[in-house]
């Protein structure tokens, strides 16, 4: 009888690093003395208007299945939304829209449509690492370029970008504004680089899910540049948006998928294969958010920069920490010297003085000593008593060196 040696799994799952953030998490979480700003949510429950809704459709028994693409008042819904903002020449047609079961299923869905495995996919990075393992799981050949740190703020090397995309790359991943970093493309960088992937037949994969949650004055429409607003609809671009960030509904696990017209009725047979449909009542919340934008998506902008302009000048004065404002997300990223293994750092900090962070490492490799703090509070004190509980340990700690 001949053995079966081969993997249980396939590989390229075998090979996939368990989130370095989860790692930290799970050493303090349920741990009632811990301040936890390692995940990427406000602690600010969904808005009444919206759980009620979800309450009011599943007392309506809407509890079956839907269109895969989702309801079609929602899609339509979606399409007044994304137009009004990006459509100041040409409407985002519900022919170009998919409801899908959050964010990071539309990612995940994007990946399954488009990445063969072999090919070839560029990441700017540091980035949320969902983006880059999705790749891989796809089995996907990953060409990363880093942003650069100058002064606490990363930045982009355009060329670096431009002569790491080739007409071998299948797919350009980019998140903007950035989870870590807060860094944004300007429209004019979205312009030249979708220019260029249009050159080499290269897809572009954005994901703009914290477009919402921009604190610059730069833009007419109030939200982050956007491929949206520089591309053509038949361009090779998908965008990804969620329902988490900008209205408060990160475990309603509701997002969406814009894409070229062509690609709709496919992803609809994706969306089959994965999750079959959002759910109802779900997708009824999302609807009410969508109605009540402007009641409820400034208020948590503006707490949100509140919190960030909280944060950051206290970090700042704290020696040995190297942190610019975010443009744009929810997250202050800051360089902490010294301390050059921020897993061991972000462990050390839930053990030794109750403080939650994501270690920079869960990003990239580039991002090795950094730290990623949430600063989505509802309670602004919480970021006071983080930084109070940050200056202690590293008071002492003189030293200033990880023990290993």
């Amino acid at each position: 009888m001949i053995k079966n040696t081969a993997p249980f799994m396939r590989q390229a799952v075998m090979d996939l690093e368990e989130s370095r953030i989860r790692e930290v998490a799970n050493a303090g979480m349920g741990r009632p003395d811990v301040l936890a700003f390692w995940f990427g949510e406000s602690d600010e429950v969904t808005p009444d208007i919206v759980r009620q809704a979800a309450i009011d459709s599943m007392q309506e028994g809407e509890t079956f299945y839907s269109h895969n693409l989702g309801l079609p008042e929602l899609r339509q819904a979606v399409s007044d939304y994304m137009s009004a903002l990006h459509g100041q020449t040409k409407v985002i047609g519900v022919d170009r829209l998919a409801i899908t079961s959050g964010g990071v299923n539309a990612l995940m869905l994007a990946a399954q449509a488009l990445i063969d495995a072999g090919d070839e996919v560029v990441a700017v990075t540091p980035v949320w690492p969902n983006l880059t393992a999705q790749a891989l799981v796809m089995g996907a050949q990953l060409k990363c370029v880093p942003l650069r740190p100058v002064s606490g703020q990363w930045q982009l090397d355009m060329a670096a970008l431009k002569s790491a995309i080739t007409s071998a790359t299948r797919m350009l991943i980019v998140n903007s504004p950035n989870n870590p970093t807060g860094w944004t493309l300007s429209r004019a960088e979205q312009a030249e680089i979708l220019a260029h992937c249009r050159s080499t037949g290269t897809w572009v994969l954005a994901d703009e899910v914290y477009e919402r949650l921009y604190y610059e004055t730069d833009t007419a429409n109030g939200c982050a540049p956007s491929f949206l607003d520089v591309a053509q609809p038949d361009d090779r671009l998908v965008v990804v948006h969620s329902f988490s960030k900008s209205f408060l509904m990160t475990g309603w696990r509701l997002g969406w998928l814009v894409m070229p017209a062509a690609m709709t009725p496919h992803m609809g047979k994706l969306i089959e294969f994965n999750t079959s449909c959002a759910s109802v009542f779900t997708q009824r919340a999302g609807l009410i958010a969508l109605q009540n934008t402007a009641d409820i998506t400034p208020r948590v902008v503006a707490h949100l920069k509140t919190c960030r302009d909280t944060l950051l000048p206290l970090l700042q004065a704290v020696p040995g920490v190297q942190v610019a404002p975010a443009k744009g997300g929810m997250y202050a990223f800051f360089k902490l010297e010294g301390h050059p293994d921020s897993v061991v750092t972000a462990k050390r900090l839930v053990a030794e003085a109750g403080l939650g962070l994501a270690p920079g490492e869960a990003f990239a490799l580039e991002a090795a000593g950094w730290l990623r703090w949430c600063f989505a509070s509802k309670d602004v004190s919480r970021l006071t008593e983080g930084v109070e509980r940050l200056k202690s340990w590293l008071a002492k700690n003189e030293s200033g060196a990880d023990p290993h």
